[in-house]
């Protein structure tokens, strides 16, 4: 089910000069497979649409990829048209703007992966990658003969694993997923200028790198603001035109991201996490966990290690 947010936003086509609501659609996994945070599928010829689907703008929550084999679908992210190309690899991140304007039949592999599994890697560098930083707001990568067959060989392999269901899938997953990114993310280099971003985008994009430097430290969004010599409530409404979320909910996800990595990966106690993460109550970080992940610590760490351990 989609979460509406308030956010208000112009229609890139002129002819649909009118205010909507952007909805913000959650991570759907694959309920005969049972993987709460990846999806890989196979698509041949789908075209599953329906009309009133088009020419609303609309957010993932989650990392959306797709190798397409064929088709000729035209569509909108962030304000900027394309038109499908065969053999060419489509990709999106986390609060950019996607709208349907004409969706034809496709054939293909795509990938759904959110933040939590990202987050089971335990160096963090597949978040520094190009690929999930996009800062081009790029969507697209023309591929060669030679990009082509390696990046299709893999995903097969990724397919042929997702289905399997062999013990420790999700970190087989993980390697091939790192394989991929690093692979597309030399792509991504090469294609990209990383020279034209829109100032409002590149304040974002500070705002969470700030964010990733003090998380540990820093939890209002006042704290911020005065890093970037903006009032807390300027960055508040930009931030939130950029992604489609306060900021800080932004805050609340990374603390929240690490905290599950920490209750998965380590055997530190909840009260070491808690000190760790900067809040100095155990309690109060009890009670915020729960509110934000909707289950407690320690049946967080309990379940999480019963599904991959």
């Amino acid at each position: 089910m989609e979460t509406t947010l308030d956010l208000k936003l112009k229609t890139p086509d002129s002819r649909l000069n009118t205010e909507v609501t952007i909805p913000n659609y959650p991570f759907e996994p694959d309920d005969s497979v049972g993987n709460p945070i990846f999806r890989i599928q196979r698509d041949d010829c789908v075209e599953t649409y329906k009309k009133s689907d088009f020419l609303i703008a609309h957010r993932k929550e989650y990392y959306f990829m797709a190798l397409v084999k064929a088709g000729s679908s035209r569509h909108w992210i962030d304000t900027v048209p394309y038109v499908i190309k065969p053999n060419a690899f489509y990709f999106t991140i986390p609060h950019q703007v996607h709208l349907k304007e004409e969706v034809k039949p496709f054939t293909g592999i795509s990938l759904g992966i959110t933040e939590e599994f990202l987050a089971l890697d335990e160096s963090g560098s597949l978040k520094n990658l190009p690929i999930i930083q996009n800062p081009d707001n790029g969507h697209e990568l023309i591929l060669s003969d030679a990009d082509l067959l390696f990046v299709e060989d893999l995903l097969e392999k990724m397919l042929v694993e997702y289905n399997t269901k062999n013990n420790w899938q999700n970190t087989m997953l993980l390697a091939y997923t790192k394989v991929l990114l690093i692979y597309l993310s030399r792509l991504y280099e090469q294609q990209f200028s990383m020279v034209t971003a829109q100032p409002n985008r590149l304040l974002l994009k500070s705002y969470l790198s700030k964010i990733e430097e003090w998380y540990t430290r820093l939890h209002d969004v006042a704290a911020y603001a005065g890093m970037m010599n903006v009032s807390a409530g300027h960055l508040s409404e930009l931030i939130k035109e950029q992604s489609g979320k306060p900021a800080i909910v932004h805050i609340h996800e990374r603390l929240i991201v690490e905290a599950k990595r920490l209750l998965f990966h380590t055997d530190q106690s909840i009260k070491e996490i808690a000190y760790a993460l900067g809040f100095e109550d155990a309690s109060y970080f009890n009670r915020f966990f729960k509110r934000i992940a909707l289950t407690t610590p320690a049946h967080y760490r309990s379940s999480i290690r019963k599904m991959y351990h």
